[in-house]
């Protein structure tokens, strides 16, 4: 147990601990750290690792603001990535603090704090709320263009275009159950998303491909006809131009579809120039596929032609549609995690670094984010992605708390569960190093969801429970990085059978959740206008057995979240918060009840809180 006063240790990369976030090389820039008034420190030291050899550097005492004592030093950026981790002298021991919090023993150094030079982040993206599309099953604006069973054959099967929102019978291929969504339906629907608040849009693939998901991509440099084809994607542009509102698409660089040119130029002639696309282990029908599946053969980045036509050449996929008259602004990378990856060709990070050259000397503030539902720590450096769907580094963590663990694997037959509420530690402990192995800069990138197309909708993995949904929006819309909403989960939608969360979505307003729907806008709004909760720090302030807290931090206040997962509720007293440097006198307002509580002897006073969430908001 570590003595308590070394809670009152903070530091960040927010501006009230780092003076440029984004220095450029050679510039110096300061360094601060918050301590208790009251704690034992005697004197404390950043330490630096310039060229692989270690500096201590003292730092000095600054403002003293009850209840807190700064420190501060200079830092002279020097290197590409600037690590550094404060030592404390106290009269109890040294202490050593990182990203990952403070410990007695000298931490490895990929906890350490980074500062990026002359790193440019899409300055768009801080007031940005996404919000993802299934294209199929958003909306049909236009009938004509619906997939036929005349059109084409996939494997003795044939598209069937269904009646929106109508279950398709069992015999029909999963796959090629379409139900005519479209972008001209995207178009219609922009008042929509304009009214519930979203400024950009991800749209799940949109290349011309054989099944409803489109992750079987046949051709890359088109748009699909079925979902209105190339002028359809300018048309959609220009309407967004209109509003003020961007989008990204979701491109397949790991894997392309069986039926795409390239892979039928391989198999009917070893000799050509596509046939080192693929990994053939005997041609033509034994060849490398994405985890097993026939119809999504993987591609060999060994092939520097292959690398030309993704990435590299002056045309490449990746470059293409950034262009105008598409002029998209970013890209999702589907399986980030396993591209250029292929048993002993490990080219993962060279391919990875050549996507993020390409896309940013097209269009320099592009977001380049990528598919990870696992440690994406090295892609998260600034040399490759700016972000990733951030599963691993909220969403996953906070249904575990909400429902209990459960993980599953490819080739595992049942999910290994606990029967045991998942510890509010291990919440707290997986947040904090999921946020340590990451620049502070990267971290406001990362692309926060609750659920998405590849996982059951939130409300359905909480069992429709509403008080634990609005809980997880809360923190969706309050965590560092930019948010997402999943299609349909603002009107309280829930999985439905064989499409789980890939179902419709519903348009007759009277099946709409509409006091969710009205959260969803009062909390999109909120983070739209509060620069606390788009670039302030974080700090946990609370961990109980069944409740957390934290605070969002900036030159222009606090803001503070307390989410209680159990149904028996939180009783009225006081949660301590000198720790997190405010001071006593401070007021809080309640955002959804305009309750007021303020805060007295390094407490904050807190009424009876039932299960879900709610946010304190600090006064003037």
């Amino acid at each position: 147990m570590l003595p308590a006063w070394l809670n009152t240790l903070h530091h960040d990369g927010s501006e009230k601990y780092v003076s440029n976030l984004y220095p450029r090389l050679r510039e110096t820039i300061q360094v601060r750290l918050r301590a208790g008034e009251n704690a034992p420190v005697k004197r404390l030291f950043l330490r630096i690792f310039p060229d692989g050899e270690q500096f201590i550097v003292p730092m000095k005492k600054a403002q003293r603001e009850s209840p807190v004592q700064w420190w501060e030093v200079d830092l002279h950026i020097n290197e590409p990535t600037v690590h550094y981790r404060f030592l404390v002298e106290a009269e109890d021991g040294i202490w050593w603090y990182t990203a990952a919090g403070p410990t007695n023993h000298e931490p490895l150094d990929n906890t350490d704090f980074r500062i990026l030079a002359d790193y440019n982040s899409p300055a768009w993206l801080q007031e940005t709320v996404f919000y993802q599309i299934f294209p199929d099953t958003f909306a049909n604006g236009d009938p004509s263009n619906d997939p036929q069973p005349h059109e084409y054959e996939f494997r003795g099967k044939h598209p069937t275009t269904y009646p929106w929102g109508t279950a398709a019978p069992d015999s029909q291929s999963f796959h090629l159950v379409f139900y005519g969504g479209d972008l001209p339906g995207i178009v219609q629907r922009l008042d929509y998303l304009e009214m519930l608040g979203v400024t950009a849009l991800y749209l799940n693939p949109i290349f011309t491909a054989y099944t409803n998901h489109k992750y079987d991509v046949v051709d890359y440099e088109s748009v699909d006809p079925h979902l209105g084809g190339n002028d359809a994607l300018i048309q959609l542009r220009q309407a967004l131009n209109e509003r003020n509102m961007r989008y990204i698409v979701d491109i397949v660089p790991n894997h392309c579809g069986y039926y795409s040119h390239w892979f039928q130029n391989a198999r009917q002639n070893p000799n050509a120039q596509e046939a080192e696309f693929f990994t053939f282990n005997n041609h033509p029908n034994d060849y490398a596929t994405w985890l097993g599946v026939w119809s999504l053969p993987k591609l060999n980045y060994r092939s520097a032609e292959l690398r030309r036509r993704i990435y590299e050449g002056v045309d490449a996929i990746f470059r293409r549609w950034l262009k105008p008259p598409y002029s998209a602004d970013g890209w999702r990378v589907d399986v980030a995690n396993m591209l250029g990856r292929q048993g002993e060709t490990q080219v993962g990070v060279e391919v990875g670094r050549g996507i993020r050259q390409a896309v940013k000397e097209t269009r320099a503030d592009a977001y380049l984010m990528g598919e990870n539902f696992f440690d994406a720590s090295v892609q998260l450096q600034g040399d490759q992605l700016d972000g990733v769907m951030n599963y691993m580094g909220m969403s996953i963590p906070l249904q575990h708390w909400l429902r209990g663990y459960q993980t599953h694997a490819p080739g595992l037959e049942e999910e290994i569960q606990s029967p045991h509420a998942w510890p509010t530690t291990a919440l707290e402990t997986t947040w904090r190093a999921r946020r340590a192995a990451i620049p502070w800069a990267i971290a406001l990138q990362q692309y926060n969801l609750l659920d998405s197309h590849d996982t059951s909708r939130i409300r359905s993995v909480l069992g429709g429970n509403d008080a634990l949904h609005r809980l997880a929006v809360v923190i969706l819309m309050t965590f560092p990085g930019v948010p997402s909403i999943y299609y349909g989960d603002e009107i309280g939608m829930e999985d439905v059978p064989r499409f789980r969360s890939r179902g419709c979505m519903i348009w007759d307003e009277t099946e709409w959740d509409t006091e969710l729907l009205d959260f969803h806008r009062r909390l999109i709004a909120l983070r739209r206008r509060s620069k606390i909760l788009q670039r302030g720090g974080f700090q946990m302030l609370a961990v109980e057995e069944d409740t957390f807290a934290y605070q969002r931090e900036s030159s222009e206040g606090r803001i503070i979240v307390v989410a209680h997962r159990s149904k028996t509720p939180r009783p009225a007293k006081p949660m301590p918060v000198e720790h997190g440097g405010i001071p006593n006198g401070t007021r809080f307002v309640e955002f959804f009840s305009n309750q007021g509580s303020l805060v007295e002897h390094g407490v904050l006073p807190l009424p009876e809180h039932p299960q879900g969430a709610t946010l304190w908001t600090e006064q003037p």
